[in-house]
């Protein structure tokens, strides 16, 4: 049950990890969205002459590294991933969960497609190769919660571990219904964030099939994703994860953590129009909604992490939104698209995001929206076009993730600041 707005907990964020294609912890990958470094490259592996855009955006690192052999073979792409980013938000907020705390800790996270690879593999041994024989793992691999399980596993978790599939805002929706029940009494600790691992055939050929992934921009495929620029074309795929430690803000006082910020609002809101098609009305309803569950108004945001996929549709119908939630100020209010450099990581991009817009925030810094060439009549705001902007005073910040289906979540967080 809801508290009472007096009743109602401050939740702290103690610790974010990443693993990203522009960088495989959160300092490193902040670096590289100030700097503008795209990670989106043209594909040239196995199966990439197969695709009418051999075009992603992947993560570089060698998991081996960190898991033992025998576990490694149980764990699909997205868990391997999920897992890593956790422990580095852990281990940034320097918290060990004690046996009397492990009731009242969760793990909430969100995939859009869960173990794809072993999905892909599975068919392609069944039908491609006409094999009767599966890995014996297949089903708990490739399970949508799998990641969470793992995680709770790991950490000897026995509050609710939760997984949410809601497309591309399925970070959104984790982290902010594991803010409910930290701000709610419910929990203490909550582990939230995202995982997503599409970069197989099968999926990928998938979305071609949709038309809506970006054709490859002929002098420099780096800059393929061009939001809110009027010769966008469409989202590049990427895969990664990113986690965050959400606490009680007094519990995470008393065990003098680091508090990184403060997670203070979240929205959520349904389209109901069209499957695909973004609706004006429904992401600006999940705007409101955040703004006005962190008791925020309008003027009170300083700026915007954008859905920004890069798709015709999707960045006109944000920008529209936007203007309809934020009015006069909307023509003042920078907007950020980093999906510009780190590519569309579907159900674990919000949660990407959110950890970027969170440090740049504490650095002063308004990330960029690279790669917008061309002025659009539909997208006229401030997109901070091409460059960061240092030295930038941001108190507030908001995060957009809308989806296919029609779910729109939106967060709201702030520096953090003293009781009182």
């Amino acid at each position: 049950m809801r508290l009472a707005a007096a009743d109602a907990r401050r939740v702290a964020i103690t610790g974010v990890g990443v693993v990203s294609p522009i960088g495989n912890d959160a300092a490193e990958a902040l670096d590289a969205a100030i700097a503008g470094r795209s990670a989106i490259r043209r594909l040239s592996g196995p199966g990439s002459e197969r695709l009418g855009t051999p075009l992603a955006a992947c993560v570089d690192i060698d998991v081996a590294r960190y898991f033992e052999a025998p576990r490694l073979r149980m764990l699909d792409r997205v868990t391997q991933l999920a897992l890593l980013a956790a422990r580095q938000s852990l281990q940034q907020a320097e918290l060990h969960v004690r046996e009397e705390q492990r009731a009242r800790a969760g793990v909430f996270i969100g995939s859009g497609l869960g173990g794809a690879h072993t999905t892909d593999e599975g068919y392609q041994l069944l039908y491609g190769q006409h094999s009767d024989r599966l890995k014996p793992f297949t089903v708990l691999m490739s399970m949508g919660n799998a990641s969470a399980a793992w995680l709770s596993i790991e950490l000897g978790l026995t509050g609710p571990a939760l997984t949410y599939c809601t497309a591309c805002s399925s970070s959104a929706v984790a982290i902010g219904e594991a803010w409910r029940r930290v701000r709610d009494g419910e929990l203490d600790i909550a582990i939230a964030g995202g995982a997503e691992a599409p970069l197989c055939l099968g999926v990928m050929k998938a979305w071609e099939a949709l038309h809506v992934l970006a054709s490859i921009d002929p002098v420099n495929p780096a800059a393929s994703c061009k939001p809110f620029s009027k010769n966008r074309s469409g989202l590049v795929l990427a895969e990664g994860a990113a986690m965050l430690v959400l606490e009680a803000w007094q519990q995470a006082q008393r065990r003098g953590a680091h508090i990184l910020g403060e997670l203070i609002g979240y929205g959520v809101a349904t389209d109901v129009s069209h499957i695909t098609r973004p609706s004006v009305a429904g992401q600006a309803a999940a705007m409101r909604e955040a703004l006005r569950s962190a008791a925020c108004a309008a003027g009170d945001i300083d700026c915007i992490n954008a859905h920004g996929t890069g798709t015709p549709a999707n960045d006109a119908v944000e920008t529209a939104a936007i203007k309809e939630v934020f009015g006069e100020l909307a023509a003042r209010l920078p907007i950020s698209a980093t999906k510009s450099v780190h590519g569309h990581l579907l159900g674990a991009s919000a949660a990407l995001e959110l950890v970027l817009a969170l440090l740049a925030m504490r650095r002063g810094v308004l990330l960029p929206t690279m790669h917008l060439e061309q002025a659009d009549e539909a997208c006229d705001l401030d997109y901070v076009a091409n460059a960061a902007r240092i030295d930038a005073r941001v108190q507030t910040v908001m995060s957009n993730a809308f989806a296919f289906g029609g779910t729109n979540a939106v967060l709201v967080a702030r520096a953090g600041r003293p009781e009182g």
